[in-house]
């Protein structure tokens, strides 16, 4: 790895990591259910949706991906959160909170990722005229 290809991952990864802990730093609640992990799921799943098209449309350099897609989105969405959350909900019996946080985080971030590669792919052929 090169020594520019370490910053730009580096950098990526600070970024998603500061925005992920300002997203999930108050606790954001429906009920009983916690959403900071849902959120950060789906708009990193977003972004990376759109840069995976940006990045195909207009071959970027694999050094855009090290700090969009593994440093800044890795950075900012989690599944160990994701798979803490939902063990502590089972530990506790809440079964119906475990099924809507497993089909709201896998639902909704593979939606994000489909509806970011649509809208750019859309924004980019010209169709939002």
């Amino acid at each position: 790895m090169k020594p520019i290809d370490l910053i730009l991952l580096a950098v990526g990864g600070l970024v998603g990591t500061f925005l992920r802990y300002k997203i999930t730093s108050s606790s954001l609640l429906i009920g009983s259910l916690s959403v900071n992990v849902l959120l950060v799921n789906v708009i990193g799943s977003f972004i990376l949706g759109v840069f995976a098209v940006m990045s195909q449309q207009w071959n970027l350099d694999q050094k855009y991906a090290l700090m969009i897609a593994i440093g800044f989105c890795g950075a900012l969405t989690t599944m160990s959160s994701f798979a803490l959350e939902t063990s502590n909900l089972a530990e506790n019996r809440q079964f119906v909170l475990v099924a809507i946080n497993i089909i709201t985080n896998v639902g909704l971030s593979l939606g994000a990722i489909f509806g970011g590669k649509t809208l750019m792919t859309v924004i980019l052929e010209g169709g939002l005229r």
